[in-house]
This record gives C-alpha cells, sequence and structure tokens, in this order.
C-alpha cells in the first residue's frame, strides 16, 4: 500500500516509484540493500524520506550521490525528475558490486536517466556536482570531505541526518568551514536536512 496522497506527483510518478519498492523488496532477499526491519514499509521509511530532498535539486543541475547503496535517494529523486521539466544530470557511486548492478537494473527498467559509478568513492575523478547527497553513508566531517572533491564552488550539500545531527555538526566545526541551514524533516520529527555550502577545511 502506498501513500501515494502524501506526494504531489503524477499518477504515472506514483506507478514507478510503486514499481521501485517492489524491485528494492525483491532484491533485498538476496542482497542487503535495505533493513529487514523496514523491508515491509520501503514507502514511508524510504521513498517519502528521500522524496523530500527533490526540493533541494535546481533546474536541470548535476545531482550525485554517494553510497547510493538501495537507491535512496538517486532513483526516487530521479523518478521525480522524470515528470517534471526540471530533470537534470543523476550519478550515483557505489563500491559494491551487488549494489551497483541493482542499480543499474532499476535505471534499465524505470527507464530513467542515470549513471552509476562501481566505484570507492576515493577514486572517482571528481564529478563537478551541483548538488550532493549521501544518505546514511558517514559522518558529517567524512562527508565534508567527499564535499569538497566532488561539489562545484557553488553547489550544495543535501544530507540527511537523525536525531544526533546537532552533534555531528558541532564535531565537524572543528575541521570544517561552511555555512549551513537545517530542515526540519517531514518524515521525522527529531531529525534534519542538513543544507551545506561554502565549504573550507580550517
Amino acid at each position: 500500500m502506498s501513500g501515494d496522497c502524501e506526494l504531489d506527483v503524477s499518477r504515472e510518478t506514483i506507478d514507478k516509484l510503486n514499481a521501485f519498492s517492489d524491485l528494492v523488496q525483491k532484491w533485498t532477499a538476496k542482497i542487503n540493500l535495505i533493513s529487514n526491519a523496514s523491508v515491509h514499509d520501503v514507502w514511508n521509511r524510504h521513498i517519502l524520506d528521500s522524496a523530500q530532498l527533490a526540493t533541494f535539486a535546481p533546474d536541470r543541475g548535476h545531482w550525485v550521490d554517494l553510497g547510493s547503496g538501495g537507491g535512496f535517494p538517486a532513483i526516487i529523486v530521479a523518478i521525480i525528475w522524470q515528470s517534471t521539466d526540471r530533470a537534470g544530470l543523476m550519478t550515483m557511486v557505489e563500491s559494491d558490486q551487488r549494489k551497483a548492478v541493482f542499480l543499474r537494473t532499476a535505471v534499465r527498467e524505470l527507464g530513467l536517466e542515470a549513471t552509476v559509478h562501481a566505484k570507492r568513492i576515493e577514486d572517482v575523478p571528481p564529478l563537478g556536482a551541483d548538488v550532493l547527497s549521501a544518505r546514511a553513508l558517514a559522518d558529517l566531517p567524512k562527508l565534508l570531505s567527499y564535499s569538497v572533491r566532488h561539489l562545484t564552488p557553488d553547489g550544495i550539500a543535501i544530507f540527511p541526518k537523525g536525531v544526533n545531527w546537532q552533534k555531528e555538526h558541532d564535531a565537524a566545526q572543528e575541521q570544517w568551514s561552511y555555512t549551513c541551514t537545517d530542515v526540519k524533516s517531514q518524515t521525522n520529527s527529531e531529525a534534519a536536512i542538513l543544507k551545506i555550502k561554502d565549504i573550507v577545511r580550517v
């Protein structure tokens, strides 16, 4: 059962999101895409949580998602983009070869415009991202080190963080100077989405 009433998107987009949910559940039985605890609630735990990030996309920009794993948020954003005139370039970086195969399968079956790099983040040449995202990948100081490598000078990093986001923010400021706007998550009142730019190591 989908939560389509909570998303202002077309019926075709809802259908694709549901198709992707089915694909995730099918593949999770073979490889660890998402936790067993969330496999029967993909829509609320992963799709809606990822969909809110699509609002941060610039018009026709280059979005890079690091540690894409099960395709959250990258595949969700790409699906939502497909039904708008804001569609840009989506690039995913995933070092786990099995997960990279899954991502390529999802891109092909859903007819999306996206590229998958099956490499370690450190081994990928700078990608020139207008938007950089990472969901449940690393702590904020580590994410910022990835950001300076892969973001354009005017780019923004979008990092959804859980209940301890303020502690990570405080720790990161010991190593980095940056501008940060925290936006309350729509799916978890204690979580936040950090919108970060102007990143410089101190």
